[in-house]
């Protein structure tokens, strides 16, 4: 499984930024997913995760009412919608699937979200 991440980019507090996750490869093996993030300095952190229908979806306290993450299958793509964005949503966002089975983690190369006050 390949993981792709697109959409970070430059954006002054208060506005958006759409991020997606293309997969290839083995895509009929990816389970749930998330959006994970790294701050300078900082450990990588869970931002949002969604199971593999979509059913189910959560998020850290921090981004709650802000960010949606969502997911097409027929896509092979995840996304996440972030609204009301702040200065310390900067960091790097990394696309992650799960494996169903081996439980496998896949990550993407990561994709830089900068906020500015």
């Amino acid at each position: 499984v390949q993981l792709v991440e697109s959409g970070g980019g430059l954006v002054q507090a208060g506005g958006s930024l759409r991020l997606s996750c293309a997969a290839s490869g083995s895509t009929f093996s990816i389970n749930a997913m998330g959006w994970y993030r790294q701050a300078p300095g900082k450990q990588r952190e869970l931002v949002a995760a969604i199971t593999s229908g979509g059913g189910s979806t959560n998020y850290v306290d921090s981004v709650k009412g802000r960010f949606t993450i969502s997911r097409d299958n027929a896509k092979n793509t995840m996304y996440l919608q972030m609204n009301s964005l702040k200065f310390e949503d900067t960091a790097v966002y990394y696309c992650n699937a799960v494996s169903s089975g081996s439980f496998r983690r896949y990550w993407g190369q990561g994709t830089q979200v900068t906020v500015s006050s």
